[in-house]
This record gives C-alpha cells, sequence and structure tokens, in this order.
C-alpha cells in the first residue's frame, strides 16, 4: 500500500519516538536514468544515514535473509508499501507483524487504496493497522483511524495527510502491542466490497461519455501521478491535474471544446462540462489553462476524443 514516501514517512516517526528499530528492509537498488546508475529507495537512503541495519534480499526466502532476520530477533515487525511477506517471515516475531493500510479497512483492500476512495467519490477514508496473515489486506485489524476528504483533494494531498495519520497509528499500535493491551477483531463483511488494484494505463484514459463528477473524481485520484489522460485531437497526450465539474445540459458530442481561447476550456461530457485548469502535454511542462491557451491556438477545432 501506498508509496515509498509513506514508508519513509513511517520510519521517520518510529526514529523519532524512540522506537527500537532493529533493522529496516527495504527493495534492492535499482538501475535508473540515461546512465542506468543503481539508486536507492528512499527507506534505504534513510536507514543508511540512520546508521539503522539495513537488507534488501530479492527474494524474502533467501535462507540468508531469513537467518538476519532470526539475528535481529525483532519483537514486532512493521510493513508499509512493501510486497506480500512469506509466513516465514510474518510469523517470526513474539508478537506478530503488522501492517499499515491506508483505508478503513475492509474496504478498498489491495495496492492503491487512496487512489481508489477518490476515484469513487468516497467522503470518508481512513487508516487501519492490522496483522498480517496469509492473504492480502484481510488480517484481524487492530486499529482504524477516519479521516475526511476535502472536495478538492487528490491522490497527493491525501496521502500526505494519511502519511500523518498513519504513522501515528503504527506508534499507538506498537505501544499497545508491547503492553499488551491491544484487541485484535475479524475484518467485517461488508457489501458491496470495493477493491483497490494496481493502477495501470488503461485505468487512466478518461471516457468523456462519463458525467463531469464522475471524470473529476477520476482526475482528482490520479493526481499528481500518474495522472488522467485525454487524446486531443487523437494525436497529442494531455495529461489532466485539475479540474471543476460543471452540470449543465447541452446537446454536443462528447469531447467537444469550448474556449475563449483565454481564460477556460470546457470539455463536453455527459450532462455537462468539464472544466480544466491545470494540464500538461507530452514532452511540455505542467501548465496552468491561461499559459496552455497562449501557446495553443485555435483550440476549438480540436475535440477530445
Amino acid at each position: 500500500m501506498g508509496t515509498p514516501l509513506f514508508a519513509l514517512g513511517v520510519l521517520q516517526t518510529l526514529v523519532k519516538h524512540l522506537f527500537s528499530v532493529v533493522g529496516v528492509v527495504s527493495a534492492p537498488d535499482k538501475p535508473a536514468g540515461r546512465g542506468q546508475k543503481r539508486h536507492s529507495s528512499p527507506v534505504s537512503e534513510y536507514a543508511r544515514i540512520q546508521n539503522i541495519p539495513l537488507a534488501q534480499p530479492v527474494s524474502l526466502k533467501d535462507p540468508e535473509f531469513l537467518s538476519l532476520l532470526h539475528l535481529w530477533n525483532p519483537h514486532i515487525i512493521v510493513v508499509v508499501a512493501f510486497r506480500m511477506l512469506p509466513q516465514e517471515v510474518w510469523s517470526l516475531p513474539r508478537l506478530g507483524t503488522i501492517n499499515l493500510h491506508a483505508s478503513l479497512l475492509p474496504q478498498y483492500r489491495g495496492a492503491a487504496p487512496i487512489n481508489h476512495a477518490l476515484i469513487q467519490g468516497e467522503t470518508i477514508t481512513g487508516v487501519t493497522t492490522f496483522l498480517i496473515d496469509h492473504q492480502i489486506d484481510t488480517g484481524n485489524i487492530l486499529f482504524q483511524e477516519p479521516h475526511a476528504i476535502h472536495p478538492d483533494d487528490t491522490a497527493g494531498s491525501l496521502h500526505n495527510s494519511l502519511l500523518i495519520l498513519g504513522s501515528e497509528l503504527v506508534c499507538r499500535t506498537l505501544v499497545a502491542l508491547s503492553e499488551g493491551s491491544a484487541k485484535s477483531h475479524p475484518q467485517s463483511q461488508t457489501s458491496p466490497l470495493f477493491l483497490a488494484p494496481k493502477i495501470n494505463k488503461e485505468m487512466c484514459r478518461i471516457q468523456w461519455n462519463n458525467n463531469p463528477q464522475t471524470i473529476n473524481n477520476l482526475i482528482r485520484g490520479l493526481s499528481p501521478s500518474p495522472a488522467a489522460f485525454g487524446l486531443l485531437g487523437e494525436t497529442f497526450l494531455v495529461k489532466i491535474f485539475k479540474a471543476n465539474p460543471l452540470i449543465k445540459e447541452h446537446l454536443l458530442p462528447h469531447g467537444v471544446i469550448q474556449s475563449d481561447q483565454k481564460t477556460y476550456l470546457h470539455v463536453a461530457c455527459q450532462g455537462g462540462w468539464l472544466s480544466i485548469t491545470d494540464l500538461q502535454m507530452a514532452g511540455k511542462k505542467r501548465m496552468l489553462i491561461r499559459e496552455f491557451l497562449q501557446g495553443f491556438r485555435n483550440i476549438t477545432r480540436y475535440r477530445f476524443s
């Protein structure tokens, strides 16, 4: 769940609150960029700076890695934004292995709970700590903390809010487990159950035959990354980071553009318009709509496909 920055925030909070962190497990360094130099995750870099023992196994079942875990002898393992653990790992600590998840489980199990909560138009989300078991995000719940979603929230702003909330919830959970006061309970059987699978490119493409609010929720749920996109004139890929839904009936085809060529760009959709305010064309910088219209003449000759 979440991002490497989410995991980094939790680790920094644990260190700040003087928890005894006996070791950190992170992904192996990967080549990136033109020179294919090896780059570390933010968690790995922070662990090195803080002189915290660091393991970066390719396989979580590697005998050497498992031996190192036994040597560390952790009382509790905390998992944030990481892959699924084998039982040899999560069953090791005496007090259990906990996971921080950015939703109110059982809703939005999966890799992208923040994105999907916004895409679905939720007004409430939160964070959950739970005990890991054999399946993904199904273990017994320890603590939950709700959080209101503001109408202007994006995946970026909500991520930052839940990072703070989740970090504090992890600390609360660790204290309760160490004191023996934590009480876990099974996840409820909720219907309907919304899942949060990993975001792929096809999910990011705007369907202009949807209503303005549905499209705006998609944009919010994918901003700033990976970003919702549309094809302008079937040629220009345009990422859209912010927009406003306008509920106003019309008889125009979906994707048609109206603009004064100076201050606004409205796109026709089902039952209204989407007013785009922040966007980026492929190969260009991110711009506010006024900047974009200054450099893109005759915009109304085009249409979003």
